[in-house]
């Protein structure tokens, strides 16, 4: 019998590791003690860690904390659910002697139980990956069994640059053009739901024109992930966010006016 690990148990960790000791033997692990099951923790640490899942936070010492976590449960499998930058699943290869697996996350925190079911799983491997064929095959069968759709990306760069490019910064963008539109609105005395009614028809039908909140960019996404690149153009969306605070009063509590209208 074998264990998986989930490492990190913030927004992203403490929902896998619900999902996956809903079938199957697994704990959790984080340096604040109080996210800790230590009874289940010391009891199972002698059972053999099959796949360690890694939710922990993104810094400049990201790559050596994992390589610590790996000679702590000495898996047969990594696999990355953090948001990572391009390069980092193949860096962190060469250091290893198993296989390493990137599959990033998509949803929404305050229900990422229930998303985690609800969005495929994309996953990415080197192709230098040691037993890459168990990996995949293994990794697909075993999101399966707890109900999560997987599809593989042909290179980890693909999916590292995919969840940062088409999901967080393009958000950020299209907030970007809803806090530039409610200045100018706001200039003319118009009222920016009114104003952006006209758009309406056009996104039913075409799907290009979607209508976004106005309110400042927060949370733990969007621009910390701009860092994971730091492209000078991408740069832009926190720059700009840093001056709408700046021009129109209240920002951060835009969004919960605009979510209750809508």
């Amino acid at each position: 019998m074998k264990k998986d690990v989930v490492a990190g148990l913030g927004e992203i960790g403490s929902p896998i590791l619900k999902l996956l000791s809903k079938k199957q033997t697994t704990i959790g692990y984080d340096l604040d003690k109080r996210l800790v099951n230590e009874t289940k923790l010391k009891k199972l640490q002698d059972m053999q860690t099959s796949f360690l899942h890694i939710a922990i936070p993104v810094t400049s010492k990201f790559d050596s904390n994992l390589l610590q976590l790996y000679k702590k449960f000495k898996p047969e499998c990594i696999v990355i659910h953090s948001t990572i930058g391009p390069g980092t699943t193949e860096r962190i290869q060469k250091k290893l002697d198993i296989p390493l697996i990137y599959s990033a996350t998509r949803g929404v925190h305050k229900r990422m139980l229930k998303d985690l079911k609800r969005y495929t799983k994309f996953f990415a491997i080197s192709k230098n990956a040691p037993k890459r064929r168990w990996a995949i095959k293994t990794y697909s069968r075993k999101m399966k069994h707890f109900g999560v759709k997987t599809k593989q990306m042909s290179k980890p760069e693909t999916l590292e640059l995919a969840k940062i490019l088409c999901d967080t910064s393009y958000l950020g963008w299209l907030i970007n053009y809803s806090q530039i539109t409610n200045v100018i609105a706001k200039t003319y005395d118009v009222n920016y739901n009114e104003m952006w009614l006209f758009s309406d028809e056009i996104h039913k039908l075409l799907g290009n024109r979607p209508k976004m909140y106005p309110g400042y960019i927060g949370g733990h996404c969007v621009i910390p992930n701009l860092e994971l690149i730091n492209n000078q153009t991408l740069n832009l969306i926190k720059k700009m966010n840093n001056t709408y605070s700046k021009k129109v009063k209240n920002t951060k509590s835009i969004n919960k006016k605009y979510l209750k209208i809508t």
